[in-house]
């Protein structure tokens, strides 16, 4: 994990990376419950599970590499069954690759379990 990523961003840019994750993974969270709960078909039932479980792991900054580009393809798909609101799954799009490809910062489960660690040695 730690090859797909430079160092965790920490700072002001892990607060940014950090509100960026909240925004889209509290999205699709609710998103997927409000699909679980009108979910009429086999195939919303799915999409609201997928929604659910992405938006925690990028709530959670865990799995970001694969949380990420999922968020691209359950946004292309939610345009592509005709989604209510494309501009929200192209903004989610954007912002789930932009995490895909930058790394969750250091404020997430992948900095804490695949970051750099600190060994102290003592005399």
């Amino acid at each position: 994990m730690r090859r797909l990523f430079s160092p965790f961003a920490r700072g002001w840019p892990g607060v940014g990376l950090l509100l960026m994750r909240l925004a889209v993974g509290v999205s699709l969270v609710i998103e997927g419950i409000e699909r679980c709960r009108t979910g009429s078909t086999i195939a919303l039932l799915l999409f609201g599970l997928l929604a659910i479980v992405d938006g925690t792991l990028l709530v959670l900054g865990l799995w970001t590499p694969i949380a990420g580009p999922l968020v691209v393809a359950t946004s292309i798909w939610g345009i592509l069954v005709g989604h209510d609101n494309e501009h929200a799954s192209i903004l989610a799009a954007a912002i789930g690759a932009a995490l895909a490809l930058v790394g969750p910062g250091a404020l997430s489960m992948d900095a804490r379990l695949f970051g750099w660690k600190r060994i102290d040695l003592e005399n």
